[in-house]
């Protein structure tokens, strides 16, 4: 979701760029060797890191082992090899998960590693702070070498997936569109819905590294990329109810995690850069409705 978003907002306002968009055939991240190869022939002045095996709360749940896995050794084998092929310039992409689960809201950077992380997403969290640290690393090795990471929260929006493992903006979509069409009206909300989140339009955050990438030297090491402030789950659930136009009840189902109280994070530094994310919830959601829209006429 995000490379993709990224892709379309550069083509759009860097036009100059050369991009290398390898797929998966052309460039296996899990294959050291592979990278080394790719980085050779190719000499990027930057990389973007925005790879990443992703799911929600259960498919993390399910599959731990090669959320941690996988994720650190295509962050191992990219950083590692970007360094030995000497590529200056870095930008790797964190997420909110990596604060601790009991950490005090909003998030400020200098919390990463200060404690437990939530157990429900704890293999992905841990592969994104081994690579945040090997770039911090890197950096104080070395200065001719300036690796950031940015620590973006909660995302969703175009190129999303909807899924068994969608996030949850996109899985709400999901369910309320379904229920419409079956003329449903109940929709299940897992837990309680008191939960805070924070979602920014994946658009948003493209935006934000197009200017890092014009800025990079104004850019602190590590930086949150977020709104500054949140919803409850029942509210999202709500809004998204509002722009489809469902008129049916919802149910709360308290046997189900619905992982950390409040995932909010500080956004001093990001302030401090300059940047501010334009795209309000419904205009998000109303504009991912629509892309998922044209994923169901396919």
């Amino acid at each position: 979701m995000v490379g993709h978003n990224l892709l379309d907002h550069l083509r759009s306002v860097s036009p100059s760029y050369t991009l290398l968009t390898p797929s998966h055939q052309e460039l296996d991240l899990l294959n050291r060797t592979c990278v080394s190869s790719y980085l050779s022939l190719h000499t990027p002045d930057v990389i973007i890191h925005c790879a990443g095996k992703v799911g929600g709360i259960q498919a993390n749940i399910d599959n731990p082992v090669s959320f941690l896995c996988e994720n650190i050794q295509m962050g191992l084998n990219l950083v590692l090899e970007a360094y030995e092929h000497r590529i200056p310039r870095l930008i790797n992409l964190g997420s909110s998960c990596m604060y601790p689960h009991n950490a005090k809201n909003p998030l400020k950077e200098d919390l990463v590693l200060s404690g437990p992380l939530e157990p429900t997403n704890e293999g992905y969290a841990l592969a994104k702070c081994t690579i945040t640290r090997l770039c911090q690393y890197i950096n104080s090795a070395n200065p001719d070498f300036h690796y950031k990471t940015l620590i973006p929260c909660n995302l969703y929006g175009k190129y999303d997936k909807f899924g068994e493992n969608a996030h949850m903006i996109p899985a709400i979509i999901r369910k309320i569109d379904t229920a419409i069409k079956n003329n449903g009206d109940t929709v299940e909300i897992w837990g309680d819905g008191t939960a805070r989140r924070e979602f920014m339009y994946a658009e948003d955050l493209a935006d934000c590294i197009s200017q890092v990438i014009e800025r990079f030297d104004e850019v602190p090491e590590l930086m949150n990329v977020g709104l500054g402030y949140d919803y409850m789950v029942n509210e999202y659930y709500y809004k998204v109810a509002e722009v489809l136009c469902y008129k049916g009840k919802f149910i709360h189902n308290t046997s189900k995690q619905s992982g950390m109280k409040q995932k909010l994070v500080d956004i001093s530094r990001q302030t401090k850069f300059g940047f501010k994310p334009k795209t309000s919830l419904e205009e998000g959601i109303r504009k991912t409705y629509e892309y998922y829209k044209t994923l169901q006429i396919k």
